[in-house]
């Protein structure tokens, strides 16, 4: 049964499963919550797996601030109410990045744009995470490029709608092996989008082009952080996730080699390998 919190007189619902740390996995453009069923059924016995569907993504609602840091607060309203089922103190936070004095044991790990909104947390919440991980994901804010790119996605979705757009731009996330050899992962992908709205991928895509750049959060903090990348993605060109990579003070850098932007089901198995390493790492520097 999903949970569900109020935000701005809108609904917004999100999966809870397992106990141990916490663990907050959240998706990114055009998917829900269900990207990560592989990784909640992997981790659960170990962790407190919190994954939401994001405003306007799955059953939930948008609500009135859809921008990155919007949905940053949103994320922390989750936790807030999670957490406090714990602890009274456990969101009450602690000097920044000191990790050892934390009470809450939480991570989060972002996927694409799931990564931006993880960046604008701890942007806004330093103090409140042990660690955080981006997954195809990326600091840099898009280049001019980038936003054209966006511009013309806008006008093909106002014309066409969101399921023909979704339905043309999900194969090309996938590594050229994963569609010759897995093409029934794109298919499955691509039947799970028929229900955005077509306000909702607007609303995303602009809030992206209006993103700032975070590449100073990976440069001060002293968090652990995760980047997985995929050798044939087109989305997050690796040569730009290398150069992020040596900002932190400490990185867990892996590379899906067979995957495109979509590691989480392209090399399920060394996904939710690389995810219980880390997660084990950084939940065990911190007192029992």
């Amino acid at each position: 049964m999903p949970e569900m919190i109020t935000i701005d007189n809108k609904k917004i619902f999100y999966n809870r499963t397992g106990t141990g740390g916490t663990v907050v996995l959240i998706h990114g453009f055009g998917e829900d919550g269900r990207v990560w069923d592989n990784q909640v059924t992997y981790l659960k016995n170990k962790f407190k797996m919190i994954v939401p569907d994001l405003p306007g993504s799955g059953k939930s609602e948008m609500v009135e601030d859809m921008s990155m840091e919007g949905m940053a607060d949103v994320i922390k309203q989750i936790l807030d109410k999670e957490l406090s089922k714990n602890s009274t103190s456990a969101l009450k936070g602690h000097p920044h990045n000191m990790v050892e004095e934390s009470s809450a044991r939480v991570c989060i790990i972002g996927h694409s744009m799931g990564g931006y909104i993880t960046l604008a947390y701890e942007e806004k919440y330093p103090g409140y995470l042990n660690g955080f991980g981006l997954f195809h994901s990326s600091a840099y804010p898009d280049n001019d490029e980038k936003k054209e790119i966006r511009r013309k996605g806008i006008e093909f979705i106002k014309q066409y709608g969101a399921y023909e757009f979704l339905k043309s731009s999900i194969p090309n996330l996938f590594s050229p092996l994963t569609k010759e050899q897995k093409p029934q992962l794109v298919t499955d992908l691509v039947s799970k989008a028929s229900n955005f709205s077509d306000v909702a991928l607007v609303s995303y895509y602009e809030s992206m082009m209006q993103r700032p750049n975070r590449v100073k959060v990976l440069e001060e903090t002293l968090l652990p952080v995760l980047f997985i990348m995929g050798e044939y993605d087109t989305a997050v060109p690796l040569s730009d996730s290398l150069k992020l990579c040596s900002l932190p003070e400490k990185a867990y850098i892996h590379l899906l080699q067979y995957s495109g932007h979509m590691g989480m089901f392209e090399e399920v198995g060394k996904t939710n390998q690389i995810l219980e390493k880390y997660l084990n790492d950084i939940f065990n520097l911190l007192p029992p």
